[in-house]
């Protein structure tokens, strides 16, 4: 009996784990590759578990696209001394980031930097210029 309530404590312990660790999963975007986007910042999403900054890019013939910058959860951000202030609507900014490797316009943010010339490390936080 005992034994049979370990095993039960253990499997369901391991099932309830195994969507947490899917979560953090990167494989949707291409580490291999980088991209550099300049454009102006439409929305930051300061949200958990990952915040998303959301950028409208105009393309040298005047279209734009909007691209969504996947960066740590508000936390991580916070610790790092990034507030939703820190990228106000309508500032223009430059993001370095690894794309999706299906082509959709999203990718994982590796740092970005504001017109002002404030660097920003979504991991290590604001270095100033």
């Amino acid at each position: 009996m005992r034994n049979t309530f370990n095993l039960l404590v253990i499997t369901s312990t391991l099932l309830s784990a195994a969507p947490l660790l899917a979560h953090h999963s990167t494989a949707m975007f291409d580490e291999k590759q980088t991209v550099t986007m300049t454009g102006t910042i439409k929305e930051f999403q300061y949200t958990n578990p990952h915040s998303w900054l959301i950028v409208d890019v105009t393309a040298a013939d005047g279209t734009v696209s909007t691209w969504g910058f996947e960066a740590e959860g508000p936390t991580t951000l916070m610790r790092s001394g990034i507030r939703k202030s820190t990228l106000p609507i309508g500032s223009k900014i430059t993001v370095t980031a690894n794309p999706m490797k299906d082509g959709r316009p999203a990718a994982a943010m590796i740092e970005a930097t504001l017109g002002d010339g404030t660097k920003i490390n979504p991991r290590l936080g604001l270095v100033p210029r």
